[in-house]
């Protein structure tokens, strides 16, 4: 396993955010799966730090924050079906 300095992690993550997981995983030379979990575990730092708040959400915010929860995963279920369809057109 090799060791990466969380400098280089958020270099690839940020990367990652604007050219796409696969090619910053191949333009820094580091597994997919690993890139992946790094994001992972932004994104649940990201919804620790947003749930501190001084002031309570209200219902509208709550139901956004639902909402778009939702949609991002919805989003991630179509990228992989793309991907999967593509390889398939490519056989």
């Amino acid at each position: 396993m090799t060791p990466y300095t969380k400098a280089f992690r958020e270099q690839v993550i940020l990367l990652s955010d604007e050219i796409g997981v696969k090619k910053a995983a191949e333009q820094f030379g580091v597994v997919y799966s690993t890139l992946a979990d790094w994001r992972k575990g932004r994104n649940t730092m990201r919804k620790g730090k947003q749930s501190v708040s001084s002031e309570p959400l209200t219902e509208r915010e709550k139901q956004l924050m639902k909402e778009i929860t939702e949609l991002k995963e919805a989003n991630e279920i179509l990228k992989d079906a793309m991907s999967f369809f593509v390889k398939d057109l490519r056989k």
